[in-house]
C-alpha cells in the first residue's frame, strides 16, 4: 500500500534583484566571500535560510510533519529546491520544473 507524503518544489529565479541580494557576504573566517550570486543563494538555502527568505511560501504540513531539503538543482535561469518528508522521486507530470514536464507534454 502506497502512503501519501508531502513534497514541495520551489523555483528561485536567478539574475533577479532577489537573487542578487547578499545573503552572506562573509565566510566563517570573516573574509569576504568569493561565491557567485547563484552560489550564495544556493548556500543560503542549504544553511537553512529558506524560511527567512520566503516566509510566505514556506509552509509546514498540516499534521506538523517536517519537510527536509533533499536536493537543489541548477538550471539555466533558476535553481530548483526539492523539499519533502522522504527522499522520493517527484512525479514529473505534476512538477513545476519546465525541464521535467515539458517533454511529457510533447508526448501527449
Amino acid at each position: 500500500m502506497k502512503t501519501n507524503s508531502t513534497q514541495q518544489e520551489i523555483l528561485l529565479m536567478t539574475g533577479t534583484t532577489f537573487s542578487s541580494r547578499q545573503f552572506s557576504d562573509r565566510d566563517d573566517d570573516g573574509k569576504k566571500s568569493k561565491l557567485s550570486e547563484r552560489e550564495q543563494l544556493e548556500e543560503a538555502c542549504w544553511n537553512g535560510l529558506l524560511p527567512q527568505m520566503l516566509p510566505e511560501i514556506y509552509e509546514h504540513p498540516k499534521d506538523d510533519k517536517k519537510l527536509y531539503m533533499w536536493q537543489i538543482t541548477e538550471a539555466a535561469s533558476f535553481i530548483e529546491i526539492e523539499l519533502g518528508e522522504l527522499p522520493e522521486e517527484k512525479e514529473k507530470i505534476f512538477s513545476i520544473d519546465p525541464y521535467s514536464f515539458l517533454p511529457l507534454q510533447f508526448l501527449s
